[in-house]
């Protein structure tokens, strides 16, 4: 039915390219480019000995708008599927632009000299792609991603007014390394090492980096300690849910990652500013970002289960309610499915699905858009048919303070 192209080879990529692979009725020609063809060949190997599906691959920069363009005229896709770095966003964007393809993303664009995470960038291609009779589909992994279409899906079933969303990002994995992220280490010590921020009453209120936490009890997992971030779906989930009085995000760390990055921080190791070092300029995260184990190594032997989900309270029918919609997800199974781990698995599923809608034209609209924009119902069923299954639980105490007026 169609042929898309993916670019990035790193966890994520890899978990996609399975899945699309795994679709073929749907994605009938898929191709894998990276700036580093041996890990797209790599991922290669394993489709067609796990799946049966044999796949293109090809080494681009995606930096370089011209080569963008000249892969995607030499490969003719209907989209591209766009998970390399989000420093990379807005040259890919160009290119789908000049070459007359749809994009979807999982993570907004930042630029590289500051850890500032927006959509402002992207939302200013809204005429363009309009004008070019093209969709972009903008973080359509978990969170965001699914955390949008999961406060979608409450919105139209449950609650007449949304109030209060609480987003809350467990991963109570073991991957037995010392120190490691579970994604790209640059972006994850970027987004957790920056100012938290939350919406209250109409306004960002700001906070020190991790200073706000507390216990909060995850299904089939238990209480973990968890802290407050800034997550880049508050910005377009306050901008397209209305009534909210307060949005939050909340992930899971252990005392010992916290030690280890306070450490690093102090030593000057999470700088994203060059500095001089044997006449050469060098970034000391992106340096830390190449000793550090490669995320996509992590798979084999990862115990445990990651818990994400929304905890909402609103209006139904004049009267108070709650609502928790999660997903769990257990990093050994994931292996054994697609040789990843649940963290890379909980962002690859939701790219394919939000492709899978775009090109069967179940979601299909020109513009820019938040995957919360739109109908969340064959999405949801979709998370249900290829791999993460979500519950549900109503009018249940939630571990929050209700006081805003």
């Amino acid at each position: 039915m169609s042929k898309v192209l993916i670019i990035g080879a790193g966890g994520v990529g890899s978990v996609v390219t399975h899945k699309c692979a795994m679709l073929s009725e749907v994605f009938t020609e898929i191709m894998l480019a990276s700036r580093t063809k041996a890990k797209c060949d790599a991922i290669a190997a394993d489709i067609k000995e796990m799946h049966g599906v044999s796949i293109s691959t090809a080494k681009v920069d995606a930096d370089q708008v011209p080569e963008l363009v000249a892969l995607i005229n030499e490969f003719k896709p209907v989209m591209v599927i766009n998970v390399a770095l989000p420093y990379q966003d807005l040259t890919i964007m160009d290119a789908c632009l000049e070459t007359g393809v749809h994009y979807l993303d999982t993570a907004n664009y930042e630029p590289i000299d500051e850890a500032k995470f927006e959509y402002k960038w992207q939302w200013a291609y809204q005429d363009k792609f309009k004008e070019a009779g093209l969709m972009a589909l903008l973080g359509c992994g978990f969170d965001p991603g699914v955390t949008g279409v999961f406060t979608a899906y409450a919105q139209k079933h449950h609650f007449e007014q949304i109030h209060y969303l609480d987003i809350v990002d467990c991963n109570a994995g073991n991957h037995g390394k010392a120190f490691a992220t579970n994604f790209n280490p640059e972006i994850n010590i970027r987004e957790i090492t920056q100012k938290g921020r939350y919406w209250q009453k109409g306004e960002w209120v700001e906070t020190d980096p991790l200073s706000v936490h507390k216990p909060i009890d995850y299904p089939e997992i238990g209480p973990k300690e968890s802290y407050l971030l800034y997550h880049e779906e508050l910005e377009s989930l306050t901008k397209n849910i209305p009534y909210l009085k307060r949005a939050r995000f909340w992930m899971t760390f252990s005392q010992e990652y916290i030690t280890h990055l306070r450490v690093l921080e102090n030593v000057g190791m999470t700088r994203i500013d060059p500095v001089m070092y044997e006449g050469k300029e060098i970034v000391p995260l992106q340096f830390l970002k190449a000793v550090l184990p490669e995320p996509s190594s992590l798979g084999e032997g990862y115990s445990g289960k990651t818990s994400i989900g929304c905890q909402i309270k609103g209006i139904k029918n004049g009267e108070e309610k709650t609502y928790y919609v999660y997903n769990n997800c257990e990093h050994a199974a994931v292996y054994q499915e697609v040789k990843a781990q649940a963290v890379s698995y909980t962002t690859g599923v939701p790219a394919m699905i939000g492709a899978m809608l775009m090109v069967t034209g179940k979601w299909q609209k020109a513009g820019v858009y938040n995957v919360e924009e739109f109908d969340p119902d064959p999405f949801m069923d979709a998370l249900n048919q290829y791999g993460l299954p979500w519950n549900e639980k109503i009018n249940i105490t939630l571990p929050h303070e209700y006081d805003v007026q």
